[in-house]
């Protein structure tokens, strides 16, 4: 809490104010709220208006269960009842009560009473469990405003829509609420929306200025608010409303929206209104019925049953008919069993009556061909199968000691027979953790240490070496011994054997600039404001570790904590944030003494993902005012002066090297500004700030890129995204038994292919397939375009003469939307499949679910599906078998 008392005295919206792209809701006027889709009232504070209809909502409690206490007689037996098996045995139970039976009704009907008890209770357990896991969600507390400003507990199922909550730190949100304000004097806060999209960097959330006065209990007493918006919809990232409060209206965006099963982290505590309640909350939009899934067995099974009833028909056919011609022809012979006085079933002038009845009696008296014991034993294996899954230690995790879950037994044999695997990248196939390892700096490369795709491809190449023809000369071995050593020498550095970094975020190691030997390298100065950038040009704020004295650092990204880390191991530790400054500890210097800086924050343009940079400009204690700048090299050497190039050829060619390592990179840039040209350009900054009009974004963009120009290079950064431990492995495993593996990522196409080479989804020697779309404004044009590419690259591959090639298809989201059409998915499909992995970038949840109907449809084989966010529940439910990571509310493991 000493942090948070430290941390509320800063007020943040006076940084924010200098953001070029975040106009304030005040200045943007209220939306026009009206037609279908935009008719929900939230009164706030009153939850007893909305019992009424037509405000009455639907209550927080939520259910992912598939039966309930009515239904699931009616479904389980309908569920039962799709087995051809049991049709046939319910049928023969049917005609076992009438004179046709040849024993007793009993020997029919229960053992299918047995069978279909015990896969009814089956279901019923696992629901059971389904249930108790949403009873544990329903039953968490939180803090609701009751009156006269008092709050108190209350389980989350009686959560009210218009209801005032107070969530403390480390708390999941239980609704969707539109903040209020925080611990934070000016009403911002961290979210945690790992289980929404699977990204573990902090999001920040500002509410709104008017209401940061609710900042305390008592402050709840007499408040009252109206708020008009969107109807239930599952999208994540949009929300439009306005706010009635203290007779004025204020328009709402998705910045003041705090989502349910998103978490708040570095914040005391918040309030909000509770806006969408249980179903009609966002993530649960997303999810949707756990689907009935039927094994492959099962359903191969049927046909078996088809095969068995077919010949078991023809037997008794043959039965039937043998004995309607002994009825007609040779039973008025035997007297003793008086024929001229038998009813219809034995009449010998009625030999069809006779035949078709003695149908009925053979079918079921050659019944036992069909097994009905093998359902017994296959129901009874499945239940001890998803046992043995929940109690696997293997799939324990520790760190939140959370267990492998089961939720539906009836896929167990599924998964020895999938034939693909699609899988989420973020959190799923890595850690989402960034790592500090190598820079360039005054065309200088830095770091010596190996990336993870280094160590892969180096292991690779050693193998190959070991598999060439071992009847190579003596002087041919020698030398490949030789390329080996060097191999070894170049991956793994005499530093690194001795090295092991203990420190998250910083895998960095170069005796040439740590300990402050920055200083005998021969540019030091421009190696010094390398370090004070990354120091300096971040959003985030830093909190004393009392324990350890160092300091840890609340970042948006992890890059940025990243940089940070990096920074304070060089010598120079961001250590305070007022409202208008940054303070450096700078550990070296020419002087040898540790020295305080101060650096007078001027403006900040933030990072989007439009602009791909983030500009700080600071005034440093010499009073020299400095633009400092770090953004995707595209951009940044776009901006670079003439006299600023001094260094681009050598940076480029270090970034090159970092991409093929698989490193995320930024570059770094400054300008020296004079007063009079920076106070011109600030006058014109406020005047784009301050107007009102649809162009106001536009007008900020331009006058921001302004001063964002004749840029001096300093250098660049590369930074690792750790993988998950054994994901390289796992997946050369699974390649070498046949399995063909596809990602499905939001990720650019630059960092899923770093991150394929990292994970061994793309192999040194791999062929890469690009398909991408053209800039063009006829889609006819583009679509022609994208087919003829996937003709040339499938002809390609088939006059590949190589038997031991690979290929792997990269296609980016834009691409796929065409891909996907009726008239090209089943070419797009067929050269997918000829490729051993395939990555898809910059796709939406829709497309994700998409492609995985269509390879299972498509190739009819089975496809294991893997997601870890609420953006996945599509791709893991259309698939055969879904595995949901981080439990998911609706990402259902199937």
């Amino acid at each position: 809490m000493a942090g948070g008392r430290i941390r509320a005295r800063i007020r943040r919206s006076h940084l924010y104010t200098f953001s070029c792209l975040r106009p304030s809701a005040t200045e943007e006027g209220p939306h026009s709220i009206e037609g279908p889709g935009y008719s929900r009232i939230v009164h706030c504070n009153q939850p007893l208006m909305h019992k009424k209809k037509p405000l009455n909502y639907r209550s927080n409690y939520i259910s992912t269960t598939k039966y309930n206490f009515l239904t699931f007689l009616p479904k389980a037996l309908y569920e039962q009842f799709h087995r051809v098996a049991n049709l046939y045995f319910l049928g023969a139970a049917i005609v076992s009560v009438t004179p046709l039976s040849p024993f007793s009704a009993v020997s029919m009907i229960a053992p299918l009473a047995f069978v279909v008890g015990l896969s009814m209770a089956k279901e019923a357990l696992e629901d059971w469990r389904r249930f108790m896991q949403d009873m544990k969600v329903n039953t968490r507390k939180v803090k609701v405003h009751k009156e006269e400003g008092i709050f108190g507990n209350k389980s989350w199922q009686k959560v009210q829509v218009g209801d005032v909550l107070k969530v403390e730190k480390d708390q999941f949100f239980p609704a969707d609420l539109l903040l209020l304000s925080s611990s934070y004097e000016d009403g911002i806060c961290y979210v945690e929306t790992m289980n929404l999209d699977g990204e573990t960097n902090l999001k920040v959330k500002r509410a709104l200025e008017v209401t940061l006065p609710l900042d305390d209990d008592e402050a709840f007493k007499n408040f009252t608010g109206t708020i008009k918006c969107e109807d239930p919809n599952p999208s994540l990232y949009t929300f439009v409303g306005n706010l009635e409060y203290e007779r004025q209206v204020y328009p709402l965006d998705p910045s003041q929206i705090l989502l349910r099963d998103s978490k708040l982290r570095n914040t005391a505590f918040v309030y909000g209104v509770v806006i969408f309640t249980g179903h009609d909350s966002k993530v649960m939009q997303n999810a949707t019925k756990s689907p009935s899934k039927r094994s492959r067995i099962e359903r191969k099974m049927d046909y078996i049953i088809y095969v068995l009833f077919s010949l078991l028909l023809v037997i008794s056919l043959m039965s039937s008919i043998g004995f309607a011609v002994k009825t007609k022809f040779y039973m008025p012979d035997w007297w003793y069993l008086q024929p001229q006085s038998t009813d219809d079933y034995y009449n010998p002038e009625k030999p069809v009556v006779s035949g078709v009845t003695h149908l009925v009696t053979a079918l079921m008296l050659y019944g036992y061909l069909i097994p009905i014991s093998l359902y017994v034993s296959i129901e009874v294996v499945k239940v001890l199968q998803a046992t043995f899954i929940n109690q696997d230690i293997q799939m324990y995790d520790e760190e939140t000691g959370n267990p492998a879950q089961a939720r539906t037994s009836n896929l167990n044999e599924e998964l020895g027979q999938v034939d693909t695997i699609l899988s989420d990248k973020t959190g799923t196939l890595t850690c989402n953790q960034m790592d500090f390892l190598r820079c360039s700096i005054a065309g200088t490369a830095y770091g010596v240490r190996s990336s993870e795709v280094e160590l892969a491809a180096a292991q690779q190449m050693a193998i190959d070496l070991e598999d060439q023809d071992v009847e190579r000369s003596t002087v041919s071995r020698q030398k490949g011994k030789q390329q080996e050593i060097e191999l070894e020498t170049v991956v793994t550095s005499k530093d690194e054997k001795n090295y092991k970094s203990p420190i998250k975020g910083f895998s960095f190691e170069d005796s040439r600039i740590m300990k402050g030997n920055w200083l005998k390298e021969p540019k030091a100065d421009i190696i010094k404001l390398f370090f004070r950038t990354l120091a300096i040009c971040h959003t985030a704020i830093p909190e004393l570790n009392e324990e350890t004295g160092s300091y840890t650092y609340e970042a948006e990204s992890p890059d940025e904590g990243a940089f940070l880390v990096a920074a304070r191991e060089f010598g120079f530790e961001f250590f305070k944030r007022t409202q208008s400054s940054v303070f450096i500890h700078e550990r070296y210097s020419s002087s040898g003494q540790p020295i305080e800086r101060e650096f007078k924050i001027l403006n900040m343009l933030e990072f989007t993902s439009k602009r791909k940079r983030m500009t700080v400009i600071v005034r440093d204690e010499d009073g020299q005012i400095l633009l400092l700048c770090k953004g995707a090299d595209s951009i940044i050497f776009d901006r670079l002066s003439k006299n600023g190039r001094m260094y681009e050829e050598d940076t480029t060619r270090h970034l090159n090297e970092y991409g093929e390592a698989g490193l995320r990179t930024l570059a770094l840039a400054y300008r020296k500004l004079e007063e009079s040209e920076y106070s011109a350009w600030n006058n014109e900054f406020q005047k784009a700030k301050t107007s009102i009009g649809a162009d106001r974004e536009t007008m900020l963009e331009k006058v921001a890129d302004m001063m964002e120009r004749e840029l001096i290079l300093i250098g660049a950064t590369a930074v690792e995204d750790k993988l998950q431990k054994g994901v390289p492995q796992c997946i050369d495993k699974l390649a070498q038994a046949g399995l063909k593996i596809w990602v499905l990522t939001g990720d650019k196409m630059e960092t899923a292919i770093n991150i394929g080479y990292a994970c061994s989804l793309l192999r040194q020697g791999m062929k890469q397939i690009c398909i991408t779309a053209i800039s063009s404004d006829a889609k006819e044009v583009v679509k022609e375009n994208i087919l003829m590419q996937i003709t040339n690259a499938s002809q390609m591959i088939k006059l590949e003469k190589d038997p031991h090639a690979a290929f792997a298809l990269i296609i980016d989201g834009k691409t796929l939307a065409y891909a996907l059409g009726d008239d090209m998915k089943q070419q797009f499909l067929g050269l997918a499949v000829d490729c051993a992995s395939v990555i898809c970038c910059r796709v939406s949840p829709k497309q994700k679910a998409l492609v995985t109907r269509l390879v299972k449809e498509g190739t009819g084989k089975t496809t294991l599906a893997i997601g870890d966010g609420a953006n996945d529940v599509g791709m893991i439910q259309e698939a055969d078998i879904g595995v949901g990571i981080s439990g998911v509310e609706g990402c259902n493991g199937q």
